[in-house]
């Protein structure tokens, strides 16, 4: 597992958690390409900000880091399994894709995607 990818899936982490919008969209590049739970793709971070501040507070959630690769320097990409807990909604699983990017900035997420996984058969 790349030490980058699991370096920014604990900022993510933190910032959702401490439902921190403005920390979690300086996670992102200006021009970022992100997709959430809704059907329509978005750019920008204030775009993924007002995804983030629409998260209810006391969700948390658990991040399980899965694959990643390097594309050269500046560029790894990745995916995880995360789980989101707390709150009056409902557990939801998820699995994310993820493209990082070294910049100016940093290592920054320029593509962002998850998709909804079937819950987990309980015994």
């Amino acid at each position: 597992m790349s030490d980058v990818l699991e370096e920014v899936l604990a900022r993510w982490k933190h910032a959702f958690d401490g439902h921190r919008p403005d920390e979690m969209a300086d996670l992102f590049t200006q021009d970022v390409l992100f997709q959430g739970f809704g059907p329509s793709v978005t750019t920008g971070r204030d775009a993924v900000r007002s995804y983030y501040q629409a998260v209810a507070d006391g969700r948390r959630a658990d991040v399980v880091p899965l694959h990643s690769y390097t594309i050269g320097p500046d560029v790894t990409c990745g995916f995880a399994d995360v789980t989101v807990t707390g709150g009056a909604r409902p557990e939801v699983r998820m699995r994310m894709s993820l493209v990082v990017r070294h910049d100016d900035e940093g290592w920054r997420i320029r593509q962002y995607h998850v998709s909804r996984l079937p819950a987990q058969a309980r015994d």
